[in-house]
């Protein structure tokens, strides 16, 4: 993969930013150029990642980016013209953005289709126009619906919410373009991502820590016997480069979880053990009602991933969620910096 360009959409997102830091720690001569609205993602957060060089939209052709600097270009993939240039060049195209969640869906559900179906279709047009080598969509568990966990690929998917049904939308384009254009499309099926630089997810690992931080409460949805797989950002990353690299994948869908079943009770209860240990008091849970569209199990097989891509998840969830207080004591609230451990 040495030598080439990357493009990152959404790129100045929490999973995009790590991304970029990743491409850059590893060694590897890519270029990266990002494109991101910025309606979460913020620039700042890329900045502070590697150094970057802006693009203007209006440029008739974006230089090409430099491997010691990231180039970002603010634009929204719903532009098809702009999608169709800013993928030039481009050898791996990894399609980040989107509207992210189930309750925004279901408040929104037209938006959501805008964006995770026509986005999707822009940026795989973009990529096919480009002669892109690799195009990496990601994408949830949310279009398999409600089913006997664990999840995998030979499951038929019968989503229950506008974001399931987008995301298997996004997985059926990709289907079609590795198929009709020979474009090598590969899926991933996002576990409950989590981890460093999660301020703007609506997550429930990211509002736990939020709410614990600022009133002192855990709000769970429903009963908290609801159960998911949740996945350490640093894991996902590794998913996502393997499926860059990885030869005869072109086509496929993949499970990315860590194969643990978590209930959103014992997360709060690993919540408030830890949290403690930070300077941090234990904070009381309250219960809230269901959210709409959700569903009540939830966890992934990965042998696919793992007999395919090589990869597998290595970070335990009690890691994970010692790493992902320290930055939100370290980050989010600096008043309590001297607090943590």
């Amino acid at each position: 993969m040495s030598s080439s360009c990357w493009l990152i959409t959404g790129g100045c997102g929490f999973i995009g930013t790590r991304l970029v830091g990743a491409l850059r720690d590893s060694g590897l001569n890519v270029g990266i150029r990002v494109v991101d609205n910025l309606a979460v993602g913020a620039l700042d957060d890329l900045r502070r990642t590697a150094p970057v060089d802006t693009a203007e939209v209006g440029s008739e052709e974006f230089p090409a980016p430099r491997p010691d600097r990231v180039q970002f270009v603010q634009a929204d993939i719903l532009d098809a013209p702009t999608m169709l240039r800013v993928a030039r060049g481009s050898e791996v195209v990894v399609h980040l953005a989107a509207n992210t969640g189930v309750a925004p869906s279901v408040e929104d559900p037209r938006g959501d289709c805008m964006a995770n179906v026509i986005g999707t279709l822009n940026a795989l047009e973009g990529a096919r126009h480009a002669g892109a080598r690799r195009f990496i969509f990601a994408s949830s568990g949310a279009p398999v619906g409600e089913t006997t966990p664990p999840i995998h690929e030979e499951i038929v998917p019968h989503p229950v919410s506008p974001y399931g049904a987008s995301k298997l939308a996004g997985e059926g384009y990709c289907a079609a373009y590795a198929r009709t254009f020979g474009l090598e499309t590969v899926a991933l099926r996002f576990g409950n991502v989590y981890g460093p630089g999660s301020k703007h997810k609506s997550s429930v690992v990211a509002k736990f820590i939020r709410d614990a931080l600022s009133e002192g409460v855990l709000r769970i949805n429903g009963d908290g016997g609801q159960t998911r797989d949740f996945i350490y950002v640093d894991d996902l990353v590794g998913a996502v480069v393997a499926a860059a690299a990885r030869a005869a994948v072109g086509g496929e869908v993949f499970q990315i979880a860590t194969e643990r079943e978590t209930s959103i009770s014992e997360l709060a209860e690993l919540m408030i053990a830890k949290l403690p240990d930070f300077g941090v008091p234990a904070p009381r849970v309250v219960f809230d009602r269901p959210r709409s569209g959700d569903v009540r199990r939830n966890f992934s097989d990965t042998r696919k991933a793992r007999d395919r891509l090589g990869w597998r998840a290595t970070t335990t969830l009690e890691e994970g969620i010692e790493k992902t207080i320290r930055w939100y004591i370290e980050s989010a609230r600096p008043d309590l910096r001297q607090t943590a451990v």
